[in-house]
């Protein structure tokens, strides 16, 4: 079923029933939306658009923070057979003009938080003729309209515009951390079997509600959120990240599932600990399900996670923005004794590890992971070569390095541009990061490799201590001591670990950051 028809049979059948909640907590805010009003929205938008002159094929950009009207204009996008084109909530004006261009976007929704970004490339975006504006009237520029001025020229009925599985959907970029943002084109199938895999990994029904933290334009949580949306489950978006406010929501929206990164699902375990927050203020009985993903989860923090939470499932979930988001592998609820692990072939995927010659390794040795499956990207728009080097018979090359273990667990050793190679030997900086965060006074860690005359690299760790505690250089080294020894830090910072909004650790931040640094090392 095309994904926007899953909309429409939810307004048909839970017609009155509450789609979304928005919560704003700073502001004391809440505002919720039917599963009708969801799906009138998205008309609206589509057709307003296609009165614009928006037209199957076209490509529309959505840059806005998390909001209650993130999804009906998404939907309203993707009703009109255009493109809808996501983009991080990161991105520089030089970033968003460059995403512009390669899409050649006709139109532009955007929230207020990117007014002056968008005027400052305004003159350049020559092929974008319609802007829209969600936020405050005082904060609108002159050239957009606003929002709910834009949907009142729209009807409420279904544009009926023809949309086949094989068509194409979506251009979602990449985070550009490492350099120029790739456009990845995905089609209806792709965000069809998305909804599919997410609802059979976790077992969604209708009496479900879905907590939704990260933001939308990734792949990641909207497609975490299309297990609830097959089935016509509520969720909730929440704007902010404090223990006590995702606390507030899981106990005063009765939300059942959450998916946490890993600095928040921390962050809620040390204000526990320090009694910042109080489990007994909440009425958490009805949460059954916390699954953590885009990242590398240490083993320790879903240990510590059980001693508080024993009656959790957990999972965890692997994907790329080029699988459509998380699902290829998945750990699944009925493996926590494979913690550590990012599991299996999702439903109705495969997976192998091979060399640099593409040869399937043995069980136990590393190599690159690649994956096979119906979310599997179209291609790297306007990048042939590109996608040519990434899809080699179907199956694509994830740049993950991984292995397998005797009982057909994939374990995820490390992106294969973050090794670290120091005298000869290759070192995973994942495998040392999770040995850190066993220690307990450590809150976060990152390991990269910086240049050294005469090891190539050499073993290098970023420390974030918890607050209230200290750790001094020798402490860290002694307690290092637990690793082979051509595995330990030779050099050690203390500090913020940079993440991107999806979680992950920014290294390449922090390669530049630290690879001119010259004080004495560790030997």
């Amino acid at each position: 079923m095309i994904i926007t028809e899953i909309l429409s049979r939810n307004a048909r059948v839970y017609s009155d029933e509450t789609a979304l909640i928005e919560r704003e907590p700073a502001k004391d805010k809440r505002t919720a939306i039917t599963w009708k009003k969801f799906d009138d929205m998205a008309n609206r938008f589509a057709n307003a658009l296609i009165a614009k002159g928006v037209k199957k094929g076209d490509k529309v950009i959505h840059l806005m923070m998390n909001c209650l009207e993130w999804l009906p204009a998404y939907f309203g996008i993707l009703r009109t057979g255009a493109w809808a084109v996501p983009l991080n909530f990161r991105f520089t004006a030089d970033d968003i003009r460059y995403c512009a261009e390669i899409a050649e976007a006709k139109a532009m929704i955007f929230g207020e938080e990117f007014v002056d970004r968008v005027n400052a490339i305004k003159e350049d975006l020559s092929s974008i003729k319609d802007f829209v504006f969600v936020g405050p009237a005082d904060s609108k520029p002159d050239y957009a309209e606003p929002f709910e001025t834009f949907l009142k020229t729209g009807s409420s009925g279904d544009p009926d515009i023809p949309i086949n599985l094989m068509d194409e959907a979506a251009l979602y970029f990449t985070s550009g951390t490492t350099g120029t943002p790739k456009p990845i084109l995905l089609t209806h199938r792709n965000l069809e079997f998305s909804c599919i895999v997410e609802n059979r990994h976790h077992n969604q029904t209708h009496e479900d509600n879905f907590l939704c933290i990260p933001p939308l334009y990734h792949t990641g949580a909207k497609m975490h959120w299309f297990g609830n949306f097959m089935v016509g489950a509520k969720a909730v978006i929440l704007k902010g990240v404090k223990p006590e406010w995702i606390l507030e929501a899981v106990s005063e929206e009765k939300a059942t599932i959450v998916w946490l990164l890993v600095p928040w699902a921390q962050d809620i375990l040390i204000a526990i600990e320090r009694g910042d927050v109080k489990l007994e203020d909440y009425q958490l009985d009805q949460w059954r399900l916390m699954h953590i993903g885009a990242q590398p989860v240490p083993p320790s923090l879903i240990k510590n996670w059980k001693k508080v939470f024993p009656d959790h499932d957990y999972d965890t979930n692997y994907g790329l923005s080029e699988t459509t988001g998380p699902g290829c592998v998945h750990l699944g609820i009925e493996n926590i004794h494979k913690v550590g692990a990012i599991g299996v072939p999702g439903f109705d995927w495969e997976c192998k590890i091979v060399d640099a010659d593409l040869n399937e390794v043995s069980k136990g040795e590393p190599g690159e992971l690649m994956v096979k499956g119906p979310c599997v990207m179209r291609e790297y728009y306007k990048n042939p070569e590109a996608t040519k080097d990434t899809i080699i018979g179907g199956w694509l090359l994830t740049g993950d390095m991984a292995r397998f273990d005797e009982d057909g667990f994939i374990w995820l050793v490390d992106r294969k541009k973050d090794v670290i190679i120091s005298g000869g030997e290759n070192i995973f900086p994942v495998e040392i990061e999770d040995f850190l965060m066993e220690n307990r006074k450590i809150q976060d860690a990152a390991v990269i490799g910086i240049p050294n005359e005469r090891l190539g690299e050499i073993v290098t760790a970023i420390i974030k201590v918890k607050p209230g505690d200290e750790m001094t250089e020798e402490e860290f080294f002694k307690f290092c001591e637990g690793l082979p020894r051509y595995k330990r830090p030779r050099k050690v910072y203390f500090g913020d670990v940079p993440r991107n909004p999806t979680g992950k650790i920014e290294k390449p931040k922090l390669r530049k950051k630290f690879a001119g640094m010259t004080e004495s090392f560790k030997i």
